[in-house]
């Protein structure tokens, strides 16, 4: 058995973890593949797409880029550490850290990256499969929002209306 697997199949046994989209991992990793294809291939090999790049100088697109790869890297770090390197002995919906900013952050992540290579080099062929990859982001994050709102009922709801979705507020409502 692969180390993916056998980490997997453990946090699927893990009480604090609530649950996923079972295509949650497998369409990510598709349409990441799809993305870096398309963007590599584009920019660097066919450039069909990249008309903007002559439009929008490297001056404002490199700086950019580098702060959504930035941002993506810390929301994924954090995100990351704290839904699987922290077991919680008490399951409970997570209020802390990049979770008091947005309920999503992992996924917000993998928007931003995209972004980020996005501003890179405007390929309008990968910035299709990035608004295809925020599509589906945000299904499956709706699906584990049903799923957390079953188990954790009232607590979650409240969590929902204090914390949005994607877009963090940097005021108090």
């Amino acid at each position: 058995m692969n180390k993916h697997h056998e980490r997997k199949e453990s946090y699927s046994q893990r009480d604090d973890l609530t649950g996923e989209h079972k295509m949650g991992d497998t369409g990510q990793f598709i349409l990441a593949i799809l993305f870096v294809t398309i963007w590599l291939s584009d920019t660097f090999i066919l450039e069909y797409t990249t008309l903007l790049n002559h439009i929008i100088p490297n001056a404002i697109r490199i700086p950019l880029g580098i702060i959504f790869l930035l941002v993506s890297s810390y929301l994924a770090g954090k995100g990351l550490h704290i839904v699987f390197g922290e077991k919680r002995e008490e399951p409970g919906v997570i209020r802390k850290s990049v979770f008091t900013v947005v309920r999503h952050p992992i996924y917000l992540s993998e928007i931003l990256l995209y972004l980020g290579l996005l501003m890179l080099s405007l390929s309008l062929a990968a910035a299709l499969i990035w608004a295809i990859a925020i599509s589906f982001l945000h299904y499956i994050a709706k699906y584990e929002e049903r799923l957390c709102l079953v188990r954790y009922g009232e607590e979650y709801n409240r969590y929902m209306q204090d914390v949005p979705m994607w877009i963090p507020r940097f005021w108090k409502r």
